[in-house]
């Protein structure tokens, strides 16, 4: 199952170890794609509603709307590379998803879109 586009909005990023435009204050509007895995559907036929997915996403976006990437977790300890990212999405919503569904819904991998042309999936 993999979920529709979700853009998230802009927000603040600065790249220390980068040597180029990105070591300066910049920002990106991301779109995120989950994938999401389960041995088995629900009652309904479904792996997920759609309806519950977005409520997953929700505070995971929530929390990197509009703010400055390196003040928070993870990224004030690793740089806030789109890798990284892909990484947040995918950690934070498999842990909402595994209590939201008692473990019978994973996330399978996360990409982000840091740029129409330019991705990063995150995949265990």
């Amino acid at each position: 199952m993999k979920s529709p586009w979700r853009p998230v909005s802009p927000p603040a990023t600065t790249c220390a170890n980068y040597k180029g435009k990105c070591e300066n204050p910049h920002g990106h509007n991301y779109k995120v794609r989950l994938t999401l895995a389960g041995a088995e559907l629900d009652p309904a036929g479904l792996l997920l509603d759609f309806k519950l997915l977005k409520q997953v996403l929700h505070p995971v976006i929530d929390r990197i709307d509009h703010r400055m990437l390196n003040d928070l977790e993870p990224c004030h300890r690793a740089e806030p590379s789109a890798e990284n990212i892909a990484k947040y999405f995918y950690d934070q919503t498999n842990q909402q998803l595994a209590a939201m569904t008692q473990g019978r819904v994973r996330v399978k991998e996360a990409t982000l879109w840091e740029t129409d042309t330019c991705t990063a999936t995150y995949y265990e």
